[in-house]
C-alpha cells in the first residue's frame, strides 16, 4: 500500500472504464489525482469515488483533442499540484467499418481521441517533467497495435500510432528521467464494450458477446505496477489479455 504516496497523477478518460479504474487503483496506493473527461457529469461521480479513498481529486472537464484545453488542463494541475509525476494517456474512440465506406469525419475522431490527444498530452508532461527532473508517462494502447480486426482501420492504426510515440518519447525522456511506456489490453469489461456488443454494426467494431474478459480492476492492477516501478526501471510494453482470448492467430 502507498506505493506512490506523494506523487501526482494525471490521467484523462477518467470518468468510465479503464481510465476510471486506473484512476481508483492510483488513489488507492496514494497518489492525487487530476481526472479529465469531456462528460462533467460522471467526472465530478468519478471525482467523488475516487476522493473516498483520501487523495485530492481534481476533476477538469477536457476535450482532449483541443490543444488549448489540453493546456489549459496541465495549467490547473500545476497550479493545484505544483509537479506531475504520472501521465496516463487514456482517452480513446471506436468507429470503423468496411475500408471503401469510411468517411473522413470517423477516421479523424478515432485518430484525434484515440493519438492526438496522447500527443498533446505527452508534449504538455515533457513540459513540466523536464525541468522538474523527471516523471512517467503511460499510454494506454490496446493488442490491435499488434493484432488487427476486420473493419478496424482508423481504430488499428491509432492504437498502431500510440505504439509508435511510447517509443519515439521514450528514446527523448530518457536522458531526462522521463519513462515512457504503453499498456496493451485485450478484451476489458467496460460499459462501452457492453454496449458494442449489444449493438453491432453500429461502429463497424466486432466485439463477440461471448469473449472471454477481464475486469477494469485487473487491467488498472498492471498500469498501477508499472507506475510505481522505481525510476530506473521501464516496463517497457506490456500485453494483457485473458488467458483465453485469441491473440496470436486471431481473426
Amino acid at each position: 500500500m502507498d506505493k506512490l504516496d506523494g506523487k501526482v497523477a494525471l490521467v484523462t478518460g477518467a470518468n468510465r472504464g479503464i481510465g476510471k479504474g486506473i484512476a481508483r487503483g492510483l488513489a488507492a496506493e496514494g497518489a492525487n489525482l487530476v481526472i479529465a473527461a469531456r462528460d462533467a457529469g460522471k467526472l465530478e461521480e468519478a471525482a467523488a469515488e475516487i476522493g473516498a479513498l483520501g487523495v485530492e481529486v481534481l476533476s477538469v472537464p477536457t476535450d482532449v483533442t483541443e490543444e488549448e484545453q489540453v493546456d489549459a488542463l496541465f495549467e490547473r494541475a500545476m497550479e493545484r499540484f505544483g509537479r506531475l509525476d504520472i501521465l496516463v494517456n487514456n482517452a480513446g474512440a471506436f468507429d470503423g467499418g468496411p475500408i471503401e465506406s469510411l468517411d473522413v469525419e470517423s477516421w479523424n475522431k478515432v485518430i484525434g481521441v484515440c493519438l492526438t490527444a496522447a500527443f498533446l498530452g505527452t508534449r504538455a508532461a515533457f513540459r513540466i517533467m523536464k525541468p522538474q527532473g523527471g516523471g512517467r508517462i503511460i499510454n494506454v494502447g490496446s493488442i490491435s497495435a499488434q493484432r488487427a480486426r476486420m473493419h478496424s482501420a482508423p481504430y488499428t492504426s491509432a492504437k498502431h500510432g500510440i505504439w509508435g510515440l511510447t517509443q519515439a518519447t521514450a528514446i527523448e525522456g530518457r536522458e531526462h528521467g522521463i519513462v515512457v511506456s504503453c499498456l496493451h489490453p485485450g478484451n476489458v469489461q467496460v460499459e462501452r464494450r457492453m454496449q458494442e456488443a449489444t449493438e453491432e454494426g453500429n461502429s463497424g467494431m466486432v466485439v463477440q458477446g461471448d469473449e472471454p474478459m477481464m475486469s477494469v480492476d485487473e487491467i488498472a492492477e498492471v498500469a498501477v505496477h508499472m507506475a510505481a516501478l522505481p525510476p530506473h526501471v521501464n516496463f517497457l510494453e506490456a500485453i494483457v489479455l485473458p488467458t483465453e482470448q485469441s491473440y496470436i492467430g486471431r481473426g
